[in-house]
């Protein structure tokens, strides 16, 4: 999938979060799909008619409890919370679908950390694995009361998401394929080099050139024969055979020349 269409499928349940929390949620979206792990945000803002029917849920309704909090005492009321799934795992804590060594949860939770959210599965009593909330410093009761973050806690949040762009390098899935075929790219002509270093300077004279080489030092047209090329050699061996540093002696001509 795409980022466009991995990003549509929260698009409706974080329209309603408070300004500040749905460019984190976007950006949280964004980040785990940048590191292989697709994600949907499954809650954002919940009306206090539907956290009263999920408070009811194992209570006086049927089904397993799955909040502690009424109509008004969740932060998902006021918009400041939102829950996730993995796209590829569901609930699956310790999946890890794209095969990098750590679970896809957490991978979830240490970019959602890095962009200032509280995640549930740090509390010490109901744990709640899939949600993240970002009160700025305020509890339920303050929201009830018209409480509201201040710009000022909304701009800190914005600043934060900005500065934590790009941190520890981490590249797109397209920027990771582009990477890795430039480092085969590199050693492929890495090894090319060495070869190509090795016939420039050759260790000794090889022996299908000594011959030429003592004709053509004894003729005075070379000084020395040591550290010659493959091409300054094969040039030599030639020159001699066509007679230029007088008659040659009838030295086949091996491979390579």
């Amino acid at each position: 999938m795409t980022l466009e269409e991995v990003c549509a499928k929260s698009t409706p349940n974080i329209a309603g979060l408070y300004e500040g929390v749905r460019q984190a949620a976007e950006e949280l979206v964004k980040r785990c799909y940048n590191r292989g792990v697709n994600i949907r945000i499954t809650q954002g803002l919940r009306t206090i008619a539907e956290q009263d029917a999920l408070y009811a849920q194992g209570r006086t309704k049927p089904g397993a409890k799955v909040t502690n909090a009424r109509g008004g005492y969740s932060f998902h009321n006021f918009g400041v919370a939102i829950d996730f799934v993995l796209m590829a795992s569901g609930y699956d804590v310790k999946a890890d679908a794209d095969k990098d060594g750590q679970a896809d949860w957490y991978e979830v939770v240490e970019e959602a950390k890095k962009l200032g959210f509280v995640w549930g599965g740090d509390w010490k009593s109901f744990v709640d694995f899939p949600h993240f909330e970002m009160t700025f410093g305020l509890t339920t009761a303050q929201y009830r009361a018209g409480r509201r973050p201040t710009q000022a806690q909304i701009n800190e949040v914005l600043a934060r998401i900005e500065a934590t762009k790009g941190e520890d390098g981490e590249m797109t899935i397209e920027e990771k394929a582009a990477f890795k075929e430039l480092q085969e790219t590199v050693a492929s002509q890495a090894k090319r080099i060495e070869t190509l270093e090795g016939r420039a300077k050759m260790v000794k004279v090889p022996a299908w050139a000594e011959s030429a080489c003592v004709a053509a030092k004894k003729a005075g047209a070379i000084d020395t024969a040591n550290d010659g090329s493959y091409d300054f050699y094969r040039l030599i061996t030639v020159m001699y055979r066509r007679g230029f540093f007088g008659p040659a002696d009838a030295v086949p001509v091996k491979e390579g020349v």
